[in-house]
């Protein structure tokens, strides 16, 4: 049995099990920057394929690939793969839903607090013997703030939005949350939220944090009309996907006011650079934005859940059996 991994050198045989069936595997390791050629020439016959989440697996690549049975992302996203080529080619694509569902809900929380206490200037404070003066202000404005003084305002509500929820319940929060398809009155009970549109819960809350995938539907919906519709000096948690907001509209909405900070795991355009709209902004717009490295989801525990989920999908392929977490379920 051949398998294929494009991601990160190492992490398929970190995460190997000791199982029989997958004793004699011949691995093949190669970057996501691996040109098709090279791929092509080390492991056209192999039978799968584990991708890094953002690896690009195109159709040229996967019609190549005779005895390829299955694509498996490492994470939950595969826009990156040819869904509509893998069909045509009877290969499943595969996703480890739910794999870092809590890590990148603890990040997104870390990032609520990393707001509301104003980490960052809290920290340079210290460092640079500023430390009464800083704290002084605060107590004076009154610009520290805890995660039950604002509504919060969940957009998407899949696995993360579900942990963040959660979460919020144990802070004390009044949560609400739009989705596409509203939950159960069971899981709305359980985890103390309430539905709303998106139109109410733009004009409700004042903690907005975004939990959708990125889609045709999706991309740049948090744009200028968005920012339109919720109150000024409201706070934006991204720990979706970069290209849900429009980082334009975000700046914009930050010299307005509209804005008063903004955390960000993702952005739009990785790798991010130094010349992204985002970054390469003065100090009177980037003191209103924290960002962290897109680690939301890569907690030591998030990748052994992912690969345990990875080999139950090949030994259900190797035993004859559908393959549990299949995407394009027209296969």
């Amino acid at each position: 049995m051949k398998i294929l991994h494009l991601g990160k050198k190492g992490n398929v045989e970190k995460y190997l099990p000791h199982q029989e069936y997958l004793k004699g595997i011949e691995l093949v390791d190669l970057p996501i920057t691996a040109s098709i050629e090279e791929i092509l020439n080390k492991a056209s016959d192999a039978r799968y394929l584990i991708a890094d989440a953002i690896a690009p697996v195109p159709g040229e690549l996967i019609r190549k690939m005779p005895q390829l049975k299955m694509i498996h992302s490492e994470g939950v996203a595969y826009n990156f793969f040819d869904i509509e080529a893998a069909k045509e080619c009877g290969v499943y694509v595969c996703n480890c839903k739910g794999m870092n569902a809590m890590a990148v809900a603890e990040q997104t929380v870390l990032l609520m607090l990393g707001l509301l206490r104003d980490v960052t200037l809290g920290d340079q404070a210290v460092r640079q013997g500023r430390q009464i003066e800083v704290k002084e202000g605060y107590m004076v404005r009154g610009d520290l703030y805890e995660l039950a003084d604002f509504p919060v305002g969940l957009i998407g509500f899949g696995d993360i939005g579900k942990c963040v929820a959660g979460l919020m319940r144990a802070f004390g929060a009044k949560t609400y949350y739009y989705s596409r398809h509203r939950a159960d009155e069971e899981t709305e009970k359980t985890l103390g939220v309430s539905y709303l549109s998106l139109e109410e819960l733009c004009r409700k809350c004042r903690i907005f944090s975004v939990h959708v995938p990125v889609t045709r539907e999706t991309q740049n919906m948090i744009d200028k009309n968005f920012f339109q519709k919720i109150p000024k000096g409201s706070y934006l948690i991204n720990t979706a996907r970069g290209e849900v907001v429009d980082s334009q509209a975000l700046v914009e909405a930050i010299k307005a006011g509209v804005i008063k900070k903004a955390a960000l795991d993702t952005i739009a355009g990785e790798p991010v650079k130094g010349d992204n709209v985002l970054v390469d902004q003065p100090p009177e717009i980037l003191e209103h934005l924290l960002f962290s490295p897109h680690i939301g989801g890569i907690t030591a525990s998030s990748f052994r859940r992912g690969y345990e989920m990875v080999w139950e999908d090949i030994r259900a392929l190797e035993e004859g059996r559908r393959p549990m977490r299949v995407v394009n379920n027209e296969i």
